[in-house]
């Protein structure tokens, strides 16, 4: 789709919260095949402009929205997400429905069973509409795959909505789904949350079985919500730790329910204020000014709250840059390609999974050694503080394309690799590191800039503490964004 055929910004939507939708669904007041079908009329009226969606599943979606009603009709017991649609990654493996992965590089397979986290919602009553775009093997901070059309920022047609959960965000934030799960390795709910203007968590490492940070090596995904309230995001968060957890560790229970947390709104808290990044070693870090602006009505809406904000003084090991790109992209080495599959690639993944190649075990076995240092040395920093406040991302919305029209024009595929990781860095310099640390942390809007995009603050939790994140963001919300 050229330029000149994109369609105006999507308004934002005008259906029930999330958690609106529950209450009605909860007391039969509409019916789980209304609100299926109402979003699937969305889908299809949207997602041809926006590639939000890289497959619709309607037909399944009613199947399962029929057999949801039948069970309220028999009146058995509901799941606490009782008809409620949502869709997931294709990165996620839902029985039926074909897996690309974002790459053309190897052939979609078709699952026979769910992947943990589809069993985890679908047990609870949640019905998948489809899987959304992602980048390819999820490696990125922008959705744009040789897979399908891009995905595209509502706010923006132009830009895009972020990644690698930049489908799912999109979908949100143009009214296509109430609210998603997403998964978070350097940012990847949190960035497209905040390009798009919803409520993006990243929860502690250990908190959500079915996406506990504990499977990959450098211990960095886990899965969280995208939502347009903080509510809805704590909704969602209930039904995703309520899985089997087959972790030696986890994240520490909480007293009350994390939609429960968001709903009381309480708490006053000491936060630390930063704009270093981790990234400033190597890169240099210079925020746009609508990001600066962003930060400032953070610090505005979070003072008017009664909460105690200070400059905080820290540091950080300035072997990280390389460390994290190191560890990030080892699993690449591993990836097994059909002959001349390397040539179906995008430039990025191509240009790591050489260098993952070329490593050898002594430079990853050292590279997490820093991380895991890294990792003590700015938790003890940050626990000085309640919570850390930055800005969600240095940039706003990048335009679609901009990171694969980086770097050489001579065909060096692998500077134009690097120059593309170098600007997601630049663009996003403060997310990944908190995925190192294991930490909870969430993305709230705070200003809507003239063009109408969306910028936002990234507020980092103590270990274990999500629901004091969601308190604090739905006490921003009480402070429109201007």
């Amino acid at each position: 789709m050229s330029a000149s055929t994109l369609p105006g910004p999507v308004p934002p939507p005008a259906d029930p919260t999330a958690l609106q939708w529950r209450d009605r669904l909860a007391s039969g007041e509409v019916s789980a095949r209304e609100v299926t079908g109402h979003y699937l009329r969305r889908i299809e009226e949207l997602n041809p402009a926006l590639g939000a969606f890289l497959l619709p599943t309607p037909e399944a979606a009613l199947k399962e929205a029929a057999a949801a009603d039948e069970r309220f009709a028999r009146g058995e017991p509901l799941g606490m997400l009782h008809g409620m649609p949502l869709a997931h990654k294709d990165l996620t493996d839902v029985a039926g429905i074909p897996t690309s992965l974002g790459t053309t590089a190897l052939a979609p397979y078709t699952p026979a069973e769910d992947g943990p986290l589809p069993a985890v919602l679908r047990r609870a009553g949640a019905i998948s509409l489809g899987k959304t775009q992602v980048p390819e093997f999820g490696l990125s901070s922008y959705s744009e795959n040789f897979a399908g059309a891009p995905a595209r920022n509502p706010l923006d047609p132009e830009c895009s909505p972020g990644g690698s959960s930049g489908g799912s965000a999109a979908a949100v934030a143009a009214g296509m789904l109430p609210f998603a799960p997403g998964t978070d390795g350097g940012g990847s709910i949190r960035i497209p949350a905040a390009a798009t203007g919803l409520i993006g968590l990243k929860p502690n490492r250990g908190r959500v079985p079915a996406g506990a940070g504990q499977s990959d090596l450098g211990q960095f995904v886990v899965a969280g919500p995208l939502a347009r309230t903080a509510a809805d995001a704590g909704l969602l968060l209930d039904a995703m730790v309520a899985g089997p957890n087959h972790h030696a560790t986890s994240a520490a229970p909480v007293a009350e329910s994390f939609l429960a947390a968001a709903q009381r709104a309480a708490g006053s808290f000491r936060i630390g204020v930063s704009t270093l990044s981790p990234f400033a070693s190597r890169l240099e870090i210079i925020l746009d000014p609508e990001a600066a602006e962003a930060l400032d009505a953070g610090i505005r809406g979070l003072t008017a709250a009664g909460h105690d904000l200070v400059e905080a003084g820290l540091s950080y090991d300035p072997r990280y840059p390389e460390a994290f790109q190191t560890v990030w992209t080892a699993s690449l080495a591993n990836l097994e390609l059909p002959a001349g599959a390397e040539a179906k690639l995008t430039p990025l993944t191509a240009a790591v999974r050489r260098r993952a190649l070329r490593r050898t075990g002594a430079e990853l076995a050292s590279a997490l050694d820093i991380l895991r240092r890294f990792e003590e040395d700015t938790i003890r920093a940050y626990s000085a503080y309640d919570m850390i406040l930055t800005p969600a991302l240095g940039m706003t919305p990048r335009p679609v394309g901009w990171y694969w029209n980086s770097g050489s024009e001579d065909g060096d595929t692998d500077a134009r690799g690097m120059e593309d990781y170098e600007r997601q860095c630049r663009y996003s310099p403060y997310t990944s590191m908190v995925n190192v640390c294991g930490l909870p942390a969430i993305t709230v809007p705070t200003l809507r800039t003239p063009e109408g995009l969306s910028m936002g603050i990234q507020l980092i939790g103590r270990p274990g503490a999500e629901a004091q994140l969601l308190a604090a963001a739905a006490q921003l919300e009480q402070y429109p964004q201007k």
